[in-house]
């Protein structure tokens, strides 16, 4: 997608990113808000040590933490033991890739040592026996791991609710929710609990909380980050405060790893490079769904004057028709219902009893289904998939609203909050699960009340630089930025 409009970068890039938000000084007390790219060149310098950033952020998570609850497993000596490691191989030449960058991980990619509760208190806390691909390529490269993030139980809410995790707020207002259900890492990334965070998503878990928490986050192509277990429509992806900061988590996260069977073949693709000319990208706009609830009128309004700025520029700008139905979500519902209640069904009664209520109605709901239901449902994600690929492969990118709605009470599991009615605030995410297709979150403003607004930007299969190019470029453009939340 346009290959032949990307000008060469300068490798004194690397000493000029910062926060699109937030331009951090040369003090110990914000050194919890230093982008990645930042850090690397301090400590490339010997001007700054990793030991000191991870002490700072570890006094921003225990300032915040109590009022926020993003973490889980937060092991803040290992960190330091990490911090040290990484100091001494930069101070004898031997840094790796990402050396010294803290980071935190969806509690559902397993840690080795770490139990996998999968937000739920109704599984064993049994240790993990190895790092997830995600996991053990940041470790691979020198990355301290601070911590796991929250998640709903099993996954399965756009909500920081939960019946094994503390309730995760949102920074920018703490009565309202992060999203999910990578709830905890879109809290922490917008709270500066350093720059890398990574989160999951199947149907809108990393853009949703990304959207509503003011950060950057990028569902990549199926297959193009490597997972374990699989499953359709599964993807892990970054979750930073810069677009260039998941970039360069990209670089690390590609690797291949043959625990995932569904993965893409590795190319060493040029993530660092995110210059584009939007002169003449075709790019398509997406108002309406199709289906779920209406678009809030500030979202609306923010997302068409992302267009109207695109098209300025001189990207030629066109309406996509919605292509969503009521047939594709409800099939998708009953899958995942019947899916849910699969694992759910061998439990003792007891322990289906510790299953966060509304998660555990909604299941049940897929108890009763027939074969030939529940084979419906699953057909969907192949009508679905068809469907996103027709009505978006004419143009080079497709822009949209993340969800139709904006931050809500901290305490719902859903912005409807009715398991008969999960799924309303999905629809212009989990299309792009379906169809293999990399989208991002990218902040495009606030609302009068100040809470974020999240732009989507879709592109064709695999192309997942292209989005980031595009990601970068609308963030350089934003015209409403703000300082992150103090929470």
């Amino acid at each position: 997608m346009a290959d032949g409009r990307i000008r060469e970068r300068e490798n004194s890039d690397l000493s000029t990113q910062s926060s699109a938000h937030h331009t951090p000084r040369d003090t110990s007390a914000d050194l919890a808000d230093w982008s990645a790219f930042q850090l690397l060149e301090a400590y490339a310098r010997k001007t700054l040590s990793p030991v000191d950033v991870t002490k700072a952020v570890i006094a921003r998570v225990e300032a915040c933490e109590p009022k926020l609850q993003a973490l889980y497993a937060f092991d803040p000596e290992t960190s330091l033991n990490a911090a040290r490691e990484s100091e001494r191989r930069w101070m004898r030449g031997e840094a790796r890739a990402l050396d010294g960058i803290p980071a935190t991980i969806k509690e559902n990619i397993a840690t080795k040592g770490t139990p996998v509760p999968l937000g739920t208190a109704a599984r064993p806390l049994v240790p993990a026996t190895d790092d997830a691909p995600s996991a053990a390529r940041l470790r691979e490269d020198g990355v301290v791991i601070l911590a796991k993030t929250t998640m709903p139980d099993y996954g399965m809410l756009s909500s920081g609710l939960s019946s094994f995790h503390p309730l995760t707020r949102n920074p920018w207002d703490l009565s309202k929710n992060p999203g999910g259900s990578s709830a905890g890492a879109g809290a922490a990334a917008a709270a500066g609990y350093g720059p890398f965070h990574i989160g999951t998503d199947i149907g809108g878990s990393i853009r949703l909380p990304a959207s509503w928490c003011g950060v950057f986050g990028l569902k990549p192509s199926f297959g193009r980050i490597p997972i374990d277990p699989t499953y359709y429509g599964r993807v892990a992806g970054p979750m930073t405060r810069t677009v260039r900061d998941a970039a360069l988590m990209m670089t690390s996260l590609t690797r291949p790893d043959h625990r995932d069977p569904m993965s893409l073949p590795y190319h060493d693709l040029p993530w660092l490079d995110l210059n584009v000319d939007i002169k003449g990208l075709r790019i398509g706009v997406m108002m309406e769904a199709g289906i779920g609830m209406p678009v809030d009128p500030e979202i609306r309004a923010t997302v068409e004057r992302a267009a109207q700025l695109l098209g300025s520029a001189g990207a030629v700008i066109e309406a996509v028709p919605a292509f969503i139905t009521r047939e594709m979500l409800d099939g998708l519902d009953d899958f995942w219902r019947q899916r849910a209640w699969t694992d759910m069904a061998p439990l003792s009664e007891d322990e289906r009893a510790k299953i966060l209520p509304y998660i555990r109605q909604w299941a049940e709901g897929g108890k009763n289904l027939t074969g030939s239901e529940v084979y419906s449902g699953m057909n969907q994600m192949m009508v679905m998939r068809h469907a996103a690929v027709a009505a978006t492969h004419r143009f080079d990118f497709v822009i949209s609203p993340v969800a139709p709605c904006v931050a809500y009470p901290a305490e719902l599991a859903s912005p409807i909050h009715n398991p008969e009615e999960p799924f309303e605030h999905i629809g212009y995410t989990v299309a792009f699960n379906m169809s293999d297709q990399p989208a991002s979150s990218v902040n495009a403003g606030f609302t009068k009340a100040g809470l974020p607004i999240g732009l989507q930007i879709i592109g064709r299969r695999f192309d997942d630089v292209g989005v980031l190019r595009l990601s970068q470029a609308w963030e350089e453009m934003c015209p409403d930025r703000r300082p992150w939340p103090k929470v």
